[in-house]
């Protein structure tokens, strides 16, 4: 088989590092890639939103598979122009893909479906959100309605910040279109989790549980990024709460999802909020998470392929996964600055020492070659992910990478992991 992988960040590069283990497949294809992605497939220098050109290479190039990573090209249609040309492609089409295109919509289907959610506004003009945060109260969540990079939700202490963060999304200043609407949320508390099951739209196969770490310093402080790390398993995803995820959150949203003519199919995330054994869900993706999609290849025993075409045919019938004992961490390793205005061009150091650490992979997100060497060239630029026989053996790895790996500025959280370590898994 011929694949072509669509995206350049790090769930791309952990994409292609496990699909080049199938012996089904005998070419990878990355559009764009990344140099770590160039070591597995062959880079090729299309961008993702360019939907026209990456047909045009699919098709002349007889591609048996094409798998998006990232949600711009879904939300944009990519699966309904590669379907309607007659190729195989993994992930949602586009009125599937509005799951979380906009929150609104998926707000407004768990409504609908009585899947548990925080009670919740969306708002086009200032007045009546100012309106709604007053009657609300505080702390508050504020959050773009379109695409932000995982970075669109504001966690406002006080009414006074959630109202300019509403003036600052509305005005268009903050995150352009994607914050012409508004969704405003009740403050949920307990312990997140990443819940990702892969689905043709009848059948469920959920995966091994995450857990992902947003804010970008220890203990959970500062502003939230596109995620900082990850690991699996996550020790506060009891099977009680496995349970009721499926039956109670992703069950309904997917019999929701084809009773709107919307059939959905590939990978869909939920971000779960655990209190006490009860579960919420805070927001849907249409794709793998990044970074938790790292850990979880890691851990993944199973061929992925077979389960990729399967969802491209629309039946998961009889397909099985299977995953490894061992736990599996991931810290990513970001540019100064991040998740606002940071510096390209740093040579990255230590690549070659940390990749002789057995069980131990450094995965590509934001890196350029420049005159051979590896440089940074975006705000998540590596996640070093480790397996091991613990979650406590395998954040001891993962750091041990870290420590072989520098740059000018590099900025990583040393807390990854840590909360699993509170629990008994």
């Amino acid at each position: 088989m011929k694949i072509l992988v669509v995206g350049g960040g790090g769930r791309e590069h952990a994409l292609v590092w496990k699909i080049a283990q199938s012996p089904l497949v005998k070419k990878i294809y990355c559009a764009p890639g990344n140099p770590g992605i160039a070591e597995l497939a062959e880079n090729i220098p299309i961008k993702v939103d360019e939907l026209d050109k990456l047909l045009e290479f699919a098709y002349s190039e007889k591609i048996d598979l094409t798998v998006v990573g990232p949600e711009q090209p879904l939300s944009l249609g990519i699966v309904d122009l590669f379907e309607d040309h007659g190729l195989k492609v993994f992930g949602p089409r586009k009125n599937a893909a509005i799951i979380e295109a906009s929150k609104a919509f998926s707000k407004d289907l768990m409504q609908k479906y009585q899947v548990p959610t925080a009670a919740y506004g969306v708002f086009d003009a200032v007045e009546p959100a100012v309106a709604f945060i007053k009657q609300t109260g505080a702390p508050i969540v504020v959050k773009a309605d379109g695409l932000a990079a995982g970075k669109g939700v504001i966690i406002a202490q006080t009414c006074e910040e959630a109202i300019a963060a509403v003036k600052d999304m509305l005005s268009g200043n903050a995150f352009g279109s994607a914050g012409s609407r508004v969704v405003i949320e009740e403050f949920l508390t307990g312990e997140e989790a990443s819940f990702l099951a892969i689905t043709d739209g009848k059948e469920i196969i959920p995966l091994a549980s995450a857990q992902d770490h947003k804010a970008i310093f220890d203990g959970d402080q500062g502003p939230n990024t596109g995620g900082m790390g990850a690991y699996s398993p996550a020790p506060v995803v009891t099977p009680a709460v496995h349970e009721q995820a499926m039956q109670s959150i992703l069950k309904p949203t997917i019999d929701g999802m084809a009773a709107e003519g919307r059939p959905y199919r590939g990978v869909l995330y939920a971000g779960l909020m655990i209190n006490g054994g009860q579960v919420k869900t805070l927001e849907f993706n249409a794709r793998f998470g990044d970074p938790e999609c790292q850990p979880l290849l890691m851990r993944m025993k199973s061929d992925l392929v077979p389960v990729l075409m399967a969802v491209a045919n629309g039946d998961l019938s009889g397909m099985t996964i299977d995953w490894h004992d061992k736990a599996a961490v991931c810290v990513v390793m970001a540019a100064k600055g991040y998740p606002g205005e940071y510096s390209k061009g740093n040579e990255i150091i230590g690549l070659e020492e940390a990749a002789k650490l057995d069980d131990l992979y450094v995965f590509h997100a934001g890196t350029n070659l420049k005159d051979g060497r590896c440089v940074t060239n975006g705000g998540r630029v590596l996640g070093v992910t480790a397996l091991g026989e613990s979650v406590q053996k395998a954040i001891e790895l993962a750091y041990r990478g870290v420590d072989r790996i520098s740059w000018p500025g590099v900025q990583y959280r040393r807390d990854i992991g840590k909360k699993a370590l509170t629990r008994t898994l």
